[in-house]
């Protein structure tokens, strides 16, 4: 079995699991542009609604986004909707704003799909995917070293697997668990217990790693030996659940 450094700390595993977004993906570098699209078509609906302007920078609070001048996304809330919510939580949440301006329900939700079949249409158009800085040579040890790998996301398996593909790391990982494989998503438990199951693991040989605190519950509701926090700007006050924290992949050595 293998045996996982983190800043002094040594834990035998057998398998790891990892979240996508903000943990293989470079979150911003692909939802980002997403997020740019949805707000700004969603403010175009709102401003023809009641003639009042709705930038993407004045919805800041619909997805958890910070904006620059132009109004473009920066950065979110690691414990916001952008990294954590589900494709029909995120079409709730912006069909919503629709809702409370004068829209029917149903043709709220109508409009918001459309966009989201625009911003996806885009996304498929660039290919843009990166990996999280130092995630490809710590892949390198966990193959070396006979590690499991397993994907346990949110996002659909359609999108996952495309953005995998988009990374070159298509075929890496021995299952992807994504949000319509299961009937009960993060935090519970169900995500890793069936990873774990596909990939033939014992929970208290498993690692998983993950950029929100729902990751952390994930692991911790599955019995996974360890889950640890990953926080690349440094912030981890929303890692409440996590054994352990770090700021990049640089501080995980495996062994045999």
């Amino acid at each position: 079995m293998a045996v996982l450094h983190i800043n002094g700390l040594s834990v035998p595993c057998s398998g790891i699991l990892f979240d996508k977004d903000g943990t293989l993906l470079d979150l911003l570098a692909t939802w980002g542009r997403w997020a740019d699209l949805m707000l700004e078509g969603l403010g175009s609906m709102l401003t023809l609604i009641d003639g009042r302007p709705a930038s993407a920078a004045h919805l800041a609070h619909v997805l958890g986004t910070a904006h620059d001048s132009a109004g473009r996304v920066t950065g979110y809330d690691p414990a916001g909707p952008l990294p954590m919510a589900t494709a029909e939580e995120t079409t709730g949440i912006l069909a919503w704003q629709l809702y409370t301006a004068g829209v029917p329900w149903n043709e709220a939700v109508m409009r918001v799909t459309a966009l989201a079949k625009e911003a996806m249409a885009e996304l498929r158009r660039r290919r843009t995917a990166v990996a999280v800085q130092g995630l490809l040579p710590f892949l390198a040890q966990c193959t070396a070293a006979s590690v499991k790998l397993g994907v346990v996301t949110s996002d659909q398996s359609v999108t996952t697997l495309e953005q995998l593909e988009w990374l070159g790391l298509a075929g890496l990982f021995g299952t992807v668990v994504t949000r319509d494989r299961v009937k009960h998503g993060k935090p519970a438990p169900e995500m890793a217990e069936l990873a774990c199951r596909e990939l033939g693991l014992l929970p208290e040989e498993t690692v998983i790693i993950g950029d929100s605190n729902a990751d952390m519950q994930l692991g911790k509701g599955a019995g996974l030996r360890l889950a640890v926090g990953i926080a690349a700007d440094g912030d981890t006050a929303h890692l409440l659940d996590a054994d352990i924290v770090i700021t990049g992949y640089g501080q995980l050595r495996l062994t045999c």
